[in-house]
Protein backbone atom coordinates (compact mmCIF):
# COMPACT_ATOMS: atom_id res chain seq x y z
CA UNK A 1 0.00 0.00 0.00
CA UNK A 2 1.68 3.01 -0.97
CA UNK A 3 2.32 6.20 1.75
CA UNK A 4 1.54 8.76 -1.03
CA UNK A 5 -1.82 9.53 -1.95
CA UNK A 6 -2.21 9.37 -5.80
CA UNK A 7 -3.69 12.51 -5.96
CA UNK A 8 -0.19 14.08 -4.31
CA UNK A 9 1.93 12.04 -6.58
CA UNK A 10 -0.22 13.32 -9.68
CA UNK A 11 0.09 17.03 -8.56
CA UNK A 12 3.63 16.28 -8.31
CA UNK A 13 4.34 14.54 -11.82
CA UNK A 14 2.28 17.06 -13.56
CA UNK A 15 4.81 20.16 -11.83
CA UNK A 16 7.88 18.17 -13.00
CA UNK A 17 6.56 18.03 -16.45
CA UNK A 18 5.64 21.94 -16.30
CA UNK A 19 9.35 22.40 -15.64
CA UNK A 20 10.26 20.03 -18.26
CA UNK A 21 7.81 22.25 -20.58
CA UNK A 22 10.13 25.36 -19.30
CA UNK A 23 13.41 24.49 -19.76
CA UNK A 24 12.79 22.46 -23.15
CA UNK A 25 13.66 19.66 -21.95
CA UNK A 26 12.41 15.69 -23.20
CA UNK A 27 12.50 13.78 -19.46
CA UNK A 28 13.96 14.31 -16.11
CA UNK A 29 15.80 11.21 -14.82
CA UNK A 30 15.46 11.55 -10.47
CA UNK A 31 17.99 9.66 -9.15
CA UNK A 32 17.78 7.87 -5.84
CA UNK A 33 19.29 5.42 -3.25
CA UNK A 34 18.49 4.45 0.56
CA UNK A 35 20.59 7.48 1.80
CA UNK A 36 18.75 9.78 -0.68
CA UNK A 37 15.66 8.87 -1.10
CA UNK A 38 14.24 12.57 -0.77
CA UNK A 39 13.56 13.37 -4.43
CA UNK A 40 12.77 9.51 -5.63
CA UNK A 41 9.97 9.36 -2.76
CA UNK A 42 8.44 12.79 -3.57
CA UNK A 43 7.44 11.47 -6.46
CA UNK A 44 6.35 7.75 -5.94
CA UNK A 45 6.30 7.57 -2.16
CA UNK A 46 8.97 4.63 -2.19
CA UNK A 47 12.39 3.44 -2.06
CA UNK A 48 13.84 0.22 -2.41
CA UNK A 49 16.22 -1.71 -0.31
CA UNK A 50 19.79 -2.95 -1.04
CA UNK A 51 19.11 -1.30 -4.60
CA UNK A 52 19.21 1.85 -5.96
CA UNK A 53 17.74 3.68 -8.79
CA UNK A 54 16.01 6.53 -10.49
CA UNK A 55 12.46 8.00 -11.44
CA UNK A 56 12.10 8.65 -15.39
CA UNK A 57 9.31 11.59 -15.82
CA UNK A 58 8.79 11.99 -19.62
CA UNK A 59 7.23 15.20 -21.17
CA UNK A 60 4.34 13.02 -22.29
CA UNK A 61 3.50 9.84 -21.30
CA UNK A 62 4.32 7.63 -18.63
CA UNK A 63 6.51 7.75 -15.98
CA UNK A 64 9.18 4.46 -15.37
CA UNK A 65 10.93 3.58 -12.19
CA UNK A 66 14.55 2.44 -12.68
CA UNK A 67 15.88 0.05 -10.77
CA UNK A 68 16.76 -3.31 -10.02
CA UNK A 69 14.97 -6.84 -10.23
CA UNK A 70 14.91 -7.99 -6.10
CA UNK A 71 12.86 -4.28 -5.58
CA UNK A 72 10.66 -4.40 -8.72
CA UNK A 73 7.68 -6.65 -6.78
CA UNK A 74 7.90 -4.39 -3.95
CA UNK A 75 7.62 -1.09 -6.33
CA UNK A 76 4.80 -2.62 -8.27
CA UNK A 77 3.27 -3.20 -4.82
CA UNK A 78 4.21 -0.23 -2.61
CA UNK A 79 4.81 2.74 -5.20
CA UNK A 80 2.54 5.21 -6.95
CA UNK A 81 4.57 4.54 -10.33
CA UNK A 82 4.43 0.99 -10.73
CA UNK A 83 6.00 1.23 -14.77
CA UNK A 84 9.38 -0.91 -14.01
CA UNK A 85 12.32 -1.24 -16.02
CA UNK A 86 16.08 -3.04 -14.63
CA UNK A 87 19.31 -1.74 -14.73
CA UNK A 88 22.53 -3.37 -14.07
CA UNK A 89 23.78 -0.56 -12.36
CA UNK A 90 21.32 -0.36 -9.80
CA UNK A 91 21.29 -4.13 -9.16
CA UNK A 92 23.46 -5.40 -6.11
CA UNK A 93 27.04 -5.94 -7.42
CA UNK A 94 27.43 -9.35 -8.71
CA UNK A 95 24.20 -11.19 -7.76
CA UNK A 96 22.25 -12.91 -10.73
CA UNK A 97 18.41 -13.08 -11.34
CA UNK A 98 18.20 -15.99 -14.66
CA UNK A 99 14.38 -14.91 -14.59
CA UNK A 100 14.52 -11.44 -14.78
CA UNK A 101 14.29 -8.92 -17.68
CA UNK A 102 17.22 -6.59 -17.31
CA UNK A 103 18.26 -3.49 -19.93
CA UNK A 104 20.70 -1.23 -20.95
CA UNK A 105 20.81 2.27 -21.07
CA UNK A 106 20.96 2.27 -24.95
CA UNK A 107 17.98 -0.09 -25.29
CA UNK A 108 15.90 2.61 -22.85
CA UNK A 109 16.90 5.60 -25.11
CA UNK A 110 15.73 3.46 -27.99
CA UNK A 111 12.81 2.64 -26.19
CA UNK A 112 11.57 6.49 -25.60
CA UNK A 113 12.96 7.57 -28.92
CA UNK A 114 10.25 5.14 -30.66
CA UNK A 115 7.92 6.24 -27.90
CA UNK A 116 8.34 10.37 -28.21
CA UNK A 117 9.87 10.59 -31.62
CA UNK A 118 13.08 12.39 -30.32
CA UNK A 119 15.20 12.66 -26.81
CA UNK A 120 16.95 15.55 -27.09
CA UNK A 121 17.76 16.95 -23.94
CA UNK A 122 17.57 14.98 -20.55
CA UNK A 123 16.71 16.93 -16.87
CA UNK A 124 19.55 15.11 -14.51
CA UNK A 125 18.00 15.58 -10.87
CA UNK A 126 20.82 14.01 -8.34
CA UNK A 127 23.80 14.06 -10.62
CA UNK A 128 25.70 15.46 -7.77
CA UNK A 129 24.87 11.87 -5.89
CA UNK A 130 25.26 9.23 -8.23
CA UNK A 131 27.82 6.56 -8.44
CA UNK A 132 30.63 7.73 -10.89
CA UNK A 133 30.16 4.32 -13.30
CA UNK A 134 26.02 5.32 -12.90
CA UNK A 135 26.56 8.48 -14.75
CA UNK A 136 28.81 7.02 -16.73
CA UNK A 137 26.50 4.91 -18.26
CA UNK A 138 23.65 7.40 -18.56
CA UNK A 139 26.22 9.49 -20.70
CA UNK A 140 26.99 6.82 -22.86
CA UNK A 141 23.31 5.09 -23.24
CA UNK A 142 22.12 8.74 -24.30
CA UNK A 143 24.55 9.41 -26.73
CA UNK A 144 23.86 12.52 -28.66
CA UNK A 145 21.07 14.18 -26.17
CA UNK A 146 22.34 17.23 -23.95
CA UNK A 147 21.99 16.48 -20.40
CA UNK A 148 21.15 19.44 -18.03
CA UNK A 149 21.26 19.65 -13.97
CA UNK A 150 18.04 20.53 -13.28
CA UNK A 151 18.20 19.52 -9.29
CA UNK A 152 18.21 23.00 -8.04
CA UNK A 153 14.90 23.83 -10.24
CA UNK A 154 13.15 20.41 -8.53
CA UNK A 155 14.44 20.61 -5.15
CA UNK A 156 12.63 24.19 -4.90
CA UNK A 157 9.37 22.52 -5.77
CA UNK A 158 9.57 20.52 -2.38
CA UNK A 159 10.31 23.53 -0.31
CA UNK A 160 6.32 24.87 0.46
CA UNK A 161 4.51 22.21 1.64
CA UNK A 162 0.93 20.77 0.87
CA UNK A 163 -1.65 20.66 3.04
CA UNK A 164 -1.69 16.76 2.97
CA UNK A 165 2.31 16.75 3.68
CA UNK A 166 1.83 19.44 6.83
CA UNK A 167 -0.40 17.15 8.52
CA UNK A 168 1.79 13.61 7.96
CA UNK A 169 4.57 16.05 9.95
CA UNK A 170 2.17 17.32 12.73
CA UNK A 171 1.77 13.63 13.12
CA UNK A 172 5.56 12.80 13.23
CA UNK A 173 5.81 15.82 15.91
CA UNK A 174 2.85 14.34 18.04
CA UNK A 175 5.15 10.56 17.56
CA UNK A 176 8.14 12.18 18.55
CA UNK A 177 6.42 13.56 21.95
CA UNK A 178 5.86 9.79 22.65
CA UNK A 179 9.41 8.99 22.00
CA UNK A 180 10.77 11.52 24.41
CA UNK A 181 8.55 10.49 27.14
CA UNK A 182 9.78 7.27 26.82
CA UNK A 183 13.23 7.58 26.63
CA UNK A 184 13.53 10.69 29.80
CA UNK A 185 11.83 7.93 31.72
CA UNK A 186 14.39 5.85 30.77
CA UNK A 187 17.56 7.79 31.55
CA UNK A 188 18.92 7.22 35.18
CA UNK A 189 22.55 5.61 36.50
CA UNK A 190 23.37 2.41 35.26
CA UNK A 191 20.93 2.38 31.81
CA UNK A 192 22.72 2.03 28.34
CA UNK A 193 22.73 4.74 25.66
CA UNK A 194 21.18 1.72 23.88
CA UNK A 195 18.00 0.97 25.96
CA UNK A 196 16.98 4.84 26.03
CA UNK A 197 17.38 4.66 22.31
CA UNK A 198 15.23 1.18 22.30
CA UNK A 199 12.42 3.33 24.43
CA UNK A 200 11.96 5.92 22.04
CA UNK A 201 11.87 3.51 18.90
CA UNK A 202 9.52 1.24 20.45
CA UNK A 203 7.30 4.05 21.53
CA UNK A 204 6.64 5.34 17.71
CA UNK A 205 7.49 1.88 15.74
CA UNK A 206 4.28 0.95 18.11
CA UNK A 207 1.83 3.66 17.54
CA UNK A 208 2.74 3.71 13.60
CA UNK A 209 5.81 5.32 12.84
CA UNK A 210 6.75 4.32 9.02
CA UNK A 211 10.52 4.64 9.56
CA UNK A 212 13.31 7.02 11.08
CA UNK A 213 15.05 10.78 9.95
CA UNK A 214 17.73 9.67 11.44
CA UNK A 215 19.16 6.66 13.96
CA UNK A 216 18.43 7.77 17.18
CA UNK A 217 20.78 10.15 18.93
CA UNK A 218 21.99 9.46 22.18
CA UNK A 219 25.55 10.51 23.32
CA UNK A 220 26.27 10.79 27.44
CA UNK A 221 29.20 12.64 28.64
CA UNK A 222 32.09 12.46 26.32
CA UNK A 223 30.17 10.84 23.64
CA UNK A 224 27.88 13.59 23.40
CA UNK A 225 30.68 15.59 21.46
CA UNK A 226 30.38 13.80 18.74
CA UNK A 227 27.65 15.62 16.94
CA UNK A 228 25.36 13.06 15.64
CA UNK A 229 26.32 9.97 18.37
CA UNK A 230 24.20 6.68 17.99
CA UNK A 231 23.68 4.78 20.98
CA UNK A 232 26.34 2.92 22.60
CA UNK A 233 26.62 -0.13 25.20
CA UNK A 234 27.89 2.91 27.15
CA UNK A 235 26.39 3.47 30.89
CA UNK A 236 24.53 6.94 32.18
CA UNK A 237 26.91 8.20 35.21
CA UNK A 238 25.62 9.91 37.77
CA UNK A 239 25.83 13.73 37.10
CA UNK A 240 26.14 13.68 33.10
CA UNK A 241 24.40 15.40 30.78
CA UNK A 242 22.37 13.02 28.15
CA UNK A 243 22.07 14.72 24.15
CA UNK A 244 18.73 12.39 22.82
CA UNK A 245 17.58 13.20 19.29
CA UNK A 246 14.64 11.03 17.55
CA UNK A 247 12.86 11.65 14.08
CA UNK A 248 9.78 9.43 13.85
CA UNK A 249 8.51 9.63 10.47
CA UNK A 250 4.74 8.98 9.02
CA UNK A 251 4.51 8.07 5.60
CA UNK A 252 7.99 8.75 5.05
CA UNK A 253 7.63 12.91 6.53
CA UNK A 254 9.83 12.93 9.69
CA UNK A 255 9.34 15.06 12.68
CA UNK A 256 11.71 15.13 15.39
CA UNK A 257 12.98 16.26 19.10
CA UNK A 258 16.47 16.90 20.80
CA UNK A 259 17.36 17.61 24.27
CA UNK A 260 19.60 17.22 26.72
CA UNK A 261 18.78 15.82 29.95
CA UNK A 262 20.63 15.47 33.19
CA UNK A 263 20.99 11.56 34.50
CA UNK A 264 20.42 12.17 38.05
CA UNK A 265 16.79 13.54 37.03
CA UNK A 266 17.95 17.16 38.26
CA UNK A 267 20.14 20.11 36.39
CA UNK A 268 23.25 21.35 38.30
CA UNK A 269 23.35 25.00 38.95
CA UNK A 270 25.96 25.33 35.82
CA UNK A 271 24.09 22.61 33.67
CA UNK A 272 21.02 24.93 33.94
CA UNK A 273 23.28 28.07 32.92
CA UNK A 274 24.25 25.61 29.85
CA UNK A 275 20.73 25.32 29.22
CA UNK A 276 19.73 28.76 30.17
CA UNK A 277 22.53 29.46 27.14
CA UNK A 278 20.92 27.04 24.67
CA UNK A 279 16.89 28.17 25.61
CA UNK A 280 17.67 31.95 24.96
CA UNK A 281 19.24 31.74 21.71
CA UNK A 282 16.37 28.94 20.65
CA UNK A 283 14.21 32.01 21.83
CA UNK A 284 16.04 34.42 19.61
CA UNK A 285 15.56 32.39 16.38
CA UNK A 286 12.08 31.46 17.33
CA UNK A 287 10.87 35.31 17.10
CA UNK A 288 13.23 35.48 13.37
CA UNK A 289 10.65 32.85 12.14
CA UNK A 290 8.68 35.41 10.42
CA UNK A 291 7.28 35.44 6.70
CA UNK A 292 9.59 37.37 4.47
CA UNK A 293 12.79 37.29 6.77
CA UNK A 294 16.12 35.70 4.76
CA UNK A 295 17.81 32.89 6.18
CA UNK A 296 20.91 34.96 7.11
CA UNK A 297 18.41 37.07 9.31
CA UNK A 298 17.32 34.43 11.01
CA UNK A 299 20.45 33.01 12.25
CA UNK A 300 21.89 36.44 12.95
CA UNK A 301 20.78 37.17 16.26
CA UNK A 302 21.48 33.76 18.14
CA UNK A 303 24.67 33.48 16.51
CA UNK A 304 25.52 36.60 18.11
CA UNK A 305 24.31 36.00 21.12
CA UNK A 306 26.85 32.86 21.13
CA UNK A 307 29.63 35.03 20.12
CA UNK A 308 28.99 37.47 23.46
CA UNK A 309 29.17 34.58 25.61
CA UNK A 310 32.00 32.96 24.04
CA UNK A 311 30.37 29.90 22.98
CA UNK A 312 31.07 30.35 19.23
CA UNK A 313 33.97 28.43 19.18
CA UNK A 314 31.70 25.64 19.71
CA UNK A 315 29.08 25.90 16.68
CA UNK A 316 29.03 23.49 14.46
CA UNK A 317 25.70 24.10 13.21
CA UNK A 318 23.33 26.93 12.16
CA UNK A 319 19.76 27.31 14.09
CA UNK A 320 17.62 26.62 11.82
CA UNK A 321 16.35 24.25 8.62
CA UNK A 322 13.78 23.15 7.26
CA UNK A 323 12.31 19.64 7.51
CA UNK A 324 10.69 16.90 5.06
CA UNK A 325 10.96 14.06 3.93
CA UNK A 326 14.64 14.28 5.60
CA UNK A 327 14.65 15.66 9.29
CA UNK A 328 17.19 18.21 7.86
CA UNK A 329 16.61 19.64 4.33
CA UNK A 330 16.95 22.54 1.81
CA UNK A 331 16.78 25.22 2.69
CA UNK A 332 18.90 25.58 5.23
CA UNK A 333 18.88 29.01 6.96
CA UNK A 334 22.43 29.20 7.76
CA UNK A 335 24.76 32.51 7.94
CA UNK A 336 25.24 33.41 4.26
CA UNK A 337 21.86 32.25 3.43
CA UNK A 338 19.52 34.20 1.36
CA UNK A 339 16.96 31.65 1.09
CA UNK A 340 13.42 33.32 2.11
CA UNK A 341 11.12 32.07 4.60
CA UNK A 342 7.68 31.71 3.19
CA UNK A 343 4.37 30.63 4.65
CA UNK A 344 3.38 27.15 3.95
CA UNK A 345 7.18 26.21 5.20
CA UNK A 346 8.16 23.86 7.74
CA UNK A 347 11.35 24.16 9.87
CA UNK A 348 13.14 23.41 12.88
CA UNK A 349 15.04 25.41 15.33
CA UNK A 350 17.90 23.05 16.22
CA UNK A 351 20.42 24.78 18.67
CA UNK A 352 23.38 23.09 19.96
CA UNK A 353 27.18 23.38 20.85
CA UNK A 354 29.80 20.88 21.24
CA UNK A 355 33.01 20.27 22.39
CA UNK A 356 33.02 22.55 25.36
CA UNK A 357 35.23 21.43 28.21
CA UNK A 358 32.64 21.45 30.82
CA UNK A 359 29.32 20.51 28.89
CA UNK A 360 30.24 18.79 26.07
CA UNK A 361 27.56 18.72 23.43
CA UNK A 362 24.26 19.79 23.85
CA UNK A 363 20.98 20.00 21.76
CA UNK A 364 17.69 20.88 21.32
CA UNK A 365 15.51 21.20 19.07
CA UNK A 366 12.12 21.35 17.82
CA UNK A 367 9.59 22.56 15.06
CA UNK A 368 6.91 24.91 13.51
CA UNK A 369 4.65 25.38 10.64
CA UNK A 370 5.01 28.96 9.43
CA UNK A 371 1.69 30.53 8.92
CA UNK A 372 1.16 34.06 7.70
CA UNK A 373 1.58 36.04 11.19
CA UNK A 374 4.51 33.82 12.26
CA UNK A 375 5.89 30.12 13.75
CA UNK A 376 3.49 27.48 14.39
CA UNK A 377 4.09 24.41 17.07
CA UNK A 378 4.05 21.00 15.75
CA UNK A 379 4.90 19.85 19.06
CA UNK A 380 3.33 22.60 22.03
CA UNK A 381 4.65 20.48 24.58
CA UNK A 382 7.76 20.98 23.34
CA UNK A 383 7.81 24.54 22.34
CA UNK A 384 6.30 24.97 25.75
CA UNK A 385 9.49 23.44 27.41
CA UNK A 386 12.74 24.98 24.88
CA UNK A 387 11.16 28.67 25.32
CA UNK A 388 10.59 28.18 28.90
CA UNK A 389 13.59 30.28 31.61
Amino acid sequence: MPYLEKAESDKRIAQVKSLLKAKNLDIALVYYDEFNIGNGWYLTGWCPQFESGAVLIPRTGVPRLLGGPESEPFAKLDSTITETRNFPVFMVPDEEYPNATIIDFPKLFAELNAEMGSVRRVGLVGAGRMPADCYKQIVTGFTGAELVDITADYVQMRFDKSDWERAQIRAAFALADHAYDAMKAEIKPGASEIQVAAAGEYAVRSRGASGFGFSAIVGSGLRSNAVVPTASSKRLQAGELVMIGIAPKVSGYAGVVGDSIPVNGRYTERQQVCLRHLKEAFRLTKAQLLPGKIGKEIDAPARAYFAKHDLSKYLVCPFAHTIGLHEAESPFFGPQSRDVLKPGMTVCIDVSFFGHPEFNGVRIETGYEIAANGPVPFSKKMDALLCAD
